[in-house]
């Protein structure tokens, strides 16, 4: 998807006028119609069908849809909900305070377009690469051209480490946990980290407290 070969759709109906009907005002005024008609229907319809739906880099929600069933890759994962009787952590009549309550799970997942093309890019790459660690590099490079660097380590032992040094949407992280989407070569472990220089809430030197720091991703 980095390369996509460039389609010109227009069309030009007034070659097909024969130069002995060049001053047929009527015939050419005619064709002119014809002309607009498919600019704004035919060139104009192929064009954007590109964009939304054929190139995954700006795909819209239809055209992801219609990715995710050609990939199988699922969209949307449902996250197992917790036990009715666990004591969740809050404030209120039906959450407990500190030291009493444990953090609820996710419901599930609500990932942005932007996000979808992601996870979508990654499974297209993941189905044709070789895994190499330049080849994967130069197409983190592609991925995530603004948001902070991205690269794979290997470690020289069967196993490679993703690195992405900025904070990945707790979305992002549950499909990465569910689907086995990192490009690897066959029989080499993977695993990944993300770093941020985000400040997580709690306290202590290295922390944020109230309405100042936001919860790390695990």
């Amino acid at each position: 998807m980095s390369q996509i070969q460039a389609f010109d759709y227009s069309l030009n109906l007034l070659k097909a006028m024969l130069w002995q009907y060049n001053d047929a005002a009527r015939l050419e005024a005619l064709i002119q119609q014809k002309q607009d008609w498919y600019d704004a229907e035919y060139s104009g319809f192929w064009s954007e069908w590109v964009r939304d739906v054929f190139d995954l880099r700006t795909a819209n929600d239809f055209g992801l849809a219609v990715w995710a069933i050609i990939l199988d890759l699922p969209l949307a994962v449902a996250a197992t909900p917790d036990d009715p009787g666990k004591p969740l952590w809050g404030f209120g009549q039906y959450f407990e305070g500190f030291e009493n309550g444990n953090f609820a799970s996710l419901s599930g997942t609500a990932l942005t377009v932007e996000q979808k093309r992601i996870v979508l890019r990654l499974r297209y790459f993941q189905l044709f690469t070789r895994g190499t660690v330049p080849e994967v590099n130069a197409f983190l490079a592609q991925l995530f051209p603004t948001q902070g660097p991205a690269y794979v380590v290997d470690g020289l032992n069967m196993e490679i480490q993703y690195v992405f040094q900025f904070a990945l949407p707790s979305a992002l992280v549950l499909i990465l946990d569910e689907y086995d989407l990192l490009p690897r070569p066959a029989g080499v472990k993977v695993g990944y980290v993300a770093t941020s220089e985000v400040l997580g809430w709690g306290f202590g030197q290295y922390h944020q407290n109230f309405n100042n720091g936001n919860f790390n991703n695990a």
